[in-house]
């Protein structure tokens, strides 16, 4: 079983030595003014090591879904400041985030977010047809084939299963060949077989070709695949796992919960 004393055995929350895909210094997100006034992340530190899988654990509210938004872009920040590689995006334009988004990251959302009317082909070159690039079909076809899309690549959205569903969102966010996924509780209307596919596929993303995701999941299973689960607890960086199990996993939200 997998340590999981996390800081008060004097690990750091962030490791500074590793390549980061990602990372936040004092990151702060408050929501609304004086009596509404919610601070949903509180000077948050934290990093994503490339080509690793990390999982965002935490009660609700406490800041997981909000940390992934505006790492990944989706929201700004109150404070601080948000690297992907090298760029400081919490500078950049409106623009210039959306070519950003567009060129080294893919997303994956629990309601799957494909377009109705576009079959799932469509949908998962949506991405790059939107930037005005050519898919390369040698990348589609071992994407499709791993994800056992083939006979379903005609299908409208509501002519698929859920699972068939999130593995087109998959697809989708794989097809630009990205630096860095995110993926916000990908599972969470799935079954469990359908959920540990798309589970699999993720981890190898990261293990065969390379690249970064972040996750944020309710779910101790789920977090097992991932290489490292940090914890946030009212807005705050509280503990990591690194090497997860579904039972370590839980041992430290009991831990957390005491």
């Amino acid at each position: 079983m997998a340590d999981v004393l996390g800081p008060q055995a004097g690990a750091p929350l962030v490791d500074h030595a590793a390549e980061m895909a990602a990372s936040a210094a004092g990151l702060t997100k408050v929501y609304g003014e004086g009596n509404t006034r919610v601070v949903a992340l509180d000077h948050v530190d934290i990093g994503f090591e490339a080509a690793k899988l990390t999982a965002i654990m935490g009660p609700s509210g406490s800041g997981k879904s909000t940390l992934l938004h505006c790492m990944a872009g989706l929201d700004s920040v109150s404070e601080g400041q948000v690297w992907v590689g090298d760029t400081l995006i919490s500078s950049l334009s409106d623009r210039e985030l959306t070519l950003l988004r567009r060129e080294r990251m893919g997303f994956v959302f629990q309601a799957f977010n494909l377009v109705p009317t576009l079959t799932a082909e469509e949908n998962i070159l949506l991405p790059l047809l939107l930037g005005g690039s050519e898919p390369d079909p040698e990348w589609e076809n071992q994407v499709v084939e791993n994800l056992q899309l083939g006979d379903r690549l005609h299908h409208r959205p509501d002519e698929l299963s859920g699972g068939q569903q999130q593995r087109v969102a998959v697809a989708r966010a794989l097809m630009s060949q990205p630096d860095l996924i995110f993926a916000d509780e990908p599972t969470g209307n799935l079954d469990s077989k359908s959920g540990q596919e798309v589970l699999g596929f993720m981890r190898r993303a990261v293990d065969e070709w390379q690249q970064t995701v972040v996750m944020v999941t309710h779910d101790p299973k789920a977090a097992s695949f991932a290489n490292l689960v940090v914890f946030l607890r009212d807005g705050h960086l509280v503990d990591r796992l690194p090497d997860p199990t579904a039972d370590s996993v839980l041992d430290l939200i009991r831990t957390l919960e005491a």
